[in-house]
């Protein structure tokens, strides 16, 4: 990508996160299905949005896991155990955070990771309030890339990683997989993975909590657009589109897409992108899964599972994995 190109006002040079947003745009609108990834929901306004999505009563699996966690973080805590390190990945306000950090007496440091710089340090800053006990160090990074963790502060530390709200189901298969693998290579021999999921459920349930009454999902994922014209050299009609969220039953997964309303034209930096009423950019897959195929997934990336908690209705499951 050159070095030259400038931001929207034409004053500054593009950051390093921007060069690399426009690139992975420009891929995407380029691909033979057209998408963006779903990591660049997150800017300060996305993530403050899916707060909001995660207060929704539609919205189920924020509260079911906060609710396993509230009733089983002791247990949780005792299985990552003393003299260890806590990683989250893609940690955003770290609320379901909290409830476990309330019994991780003996923890070294807490370190999270999101891609939202603004949001993480004000996350981060609440939480050193909070917890004066613990050192909490943020990590502005992405998580789908290597990762450079701080050296421990003793040889005998553990490294236990921290993945809560399902986010492992925005990958393919695929990629879910080479993601636990990564995640075992960075948690190192004596590592250890606590992770939430979405199970498989009814298709009415699962629509709903990606189409929820008061729109606040489809402001997230039309946020995207927004960002697009805020930070790049772009335009785009952002009232051209729709928010569309359908459950594909073969694939097991959620499918949430930009659909357009007519016939237009928008622009990245130089490059123009003709769009038919009715085409649709992908900007999100959430695979659900039963627990015997996630865990015959995390066997096959390096991991055993050691624990498995579960909500009465079976709609989300906390597992516990060593390496």
């Amino acid at each position: 990508m050159p070095s030259t190109l400038v931001s929207p006002s034409g004053q500054k040079p593009l950051s390093e996160a921007a060069k690399q947003f426009r690139y992975d745009l420009l891929t995407g609108l380029n691909a033979p299905t057209q998408a963006i990834p779903s990591k660049y929901f997150y800017d300060q306004r996305g993530s403050a949005l899916f707060d909001q999505i995660c207060e929704l009563q539609e919205y189920y699996p924020t509260r079911t896991e906060a609710a396993i966690m509230r009733r089983h973080a002791p247990m949780m805590a005792a299985c990552i155990g003393d003299n260890a390190r806590l990683v989250e990945y893609g940690s955003g306000s770290s609320l379901k955070t909290r409830i476990l950090l309330d019994q991780l007496n003996n923890l070294d440091t807490y370190l999270p990771i999101d891609i939202s710089k603004e949001h993480l340090h004000a996350a981060a800053r609440e939480l050193a309030a909070e917890y004066p006990q613990h050192a909490i160090r943020p990590i502005v990074g992405d998580f789908t890339k290597p990762l450079d963790l701080p050296e421990a502060s003793s040889p005998d530390m553990n490294t236990c990683i921290y993945f809560p709200g399902s986010t492992i189901g925005n990958f393919t298969h695929e990629e879910a997989s080479e993601l636990l693998q990564a995640m075992r290579d960075t948690a190192g021999q004596r590592g250890s993975l606590l992770i939430g999921f979405d199970l498989l459920k009814q298709k009415d349930v699962l629509e709903a909590a990606y189409n929820d009454r008061k729109g606040i999902t489809a402001q997230f994922n039309l946020n995207l657009l927004s960002r697009i014209n805020r930070e790049l050299d772009a335009q785009v009609n952002v009232a051209n589109f729709e928010h569309k969220a359908i459950f594909n039953e073969q694939a097991g997964r959620i499918e949430m897409r930009l659909r357009s309303r007519c016939k237009q034209s928008i622009r990245i930096d130089d490059q123009f992108f003709q769009i038919n009423e009715s085409d649709e950019i992908l900007t999100e897959y959430s695979h659900k899964y039963t627990v015997e195929g996630f865990s015959t997934m995390a066997d096959e990336a390096g991991w055993s599972c050691r624990a498995l908690w579960l909500d009465p209705k079976r709609y989300f499951a906390v597992m516990y994995l060593e390496a």
